[in-house]
């Protein structure tokens, strides 16, 4: 059995990954984490995630959880993250990352921090959305630089970044896969008499409403004819399996900083 330690323990992830720690068979709720004064502090972390008691507590102790954990699975804010990073390589212990909204700062600290210990580091865990990102590089070779390319994006209204790490990483793998730089040729909003679209440029379009779980849609447009790629996340379990995958996998491995494509094995 593999010892995890859910950080953001009582935010919407870190009750399915609680929940589906507690049904799986290979895995163990070691730990729950959450930051200083969180009113869940205390609880038991099963009730929180209403699934059933689950024996452990909610605390904001992490050295202590260290102790008693292999894997730590992070979903929750990226100075948060990064604090429980520097505690999780004092340890040695294994880390899995699907936070989003680094800054390139932050990014330039979590690349190092993540060679001293083994780290999985994706903003998307969906099995389907890294499927995708193998795919979509191909097409975008194959359909050159007639087709111009799109990137549309839907969340819930309490998301706090935008665009989403996803969509970001769509559009960076797209302007890789053509041999463009995407900090020059990425547009992140349209308004006003903008004139005709720039050839070469590659569109991220943001939109935020309701409960959306995650849509993302890659869109190439030709002459005469336009190629869709959509994704629709129809619950958070679909982030929540990929990570308690990818955790099971990174306790094997040797330090450095890995994605879903490695754990996956589509590289």
């Amino acid at each position: 059995m593999i010892k995890v330690i859910v950080a953001g323990a009582a935010g919407r992830m870190g009750c399915r990954l609680v929940s589906l720690i507690k049904d799986s068979t290979g895995l163990m709720l070691a730990g729950a984490l959450e930051g200083p004064g969180h009113p869940s502090l205390g609880e038991d972390a099963g009730d929180m995630a209403g699934s059933g008691r689950a024996g452990v507590s909610i605390t904001d102790n992490l050295p202590a959880l260290m102790e008693r954990g292999e894997v730590m699975i992070d979903f929750s804010a990226p100075e948060a993250t990064l604090a429980h990073m520097r505690e999780v390589v004092h340890h040695r212990r294994a880390l899995v990352i699907g936070t989003t909204g680094f800054s390139p700062v932050q990014l330039e600290e979590l690349k190092s921090l993540a060679q001293q210990v083994p780290c999985v580091f994706s903003p998307n865990m969906s099995i389907g959305i890294n499927l995708i990102y193998k795919v979509i590089g191909e097409m975008a070779r194959t359909l050159g630089e007639d087709y111009d390319i799109e990137v549309i994006e839907a969340h819930h209204r309490l998301k706090k970044d935008a665009p989403s790490g996803t969509a970001l990483k769509i559009a960076e793998v797209l302007a890789h896969s053509v041999n463009r730089d995407l900090n020059q040729v990425g547009v992140f909003s349209r308004k006003g008499i903008i004139g005709e679209r720039v050839k070469g440029e590659i569109g991220v379009q943001t939109i935020r409403a309701g409960d959306i779980v995650g849509d993302h849609t890659i869109l190439f447009g030709g002459m005469g004819e336009r190629i869709e790629v959509t994704h629709r996340a129809s619950s958070r379990d679909t982030f929540a399996q990929g990570a308690l995958r990818a955790a099971q996998w990174i306790v094997r491995q040797p330090p450095g900083l890995y994605d879903m494509m490695d754990v996956l094995s589509l590289r």
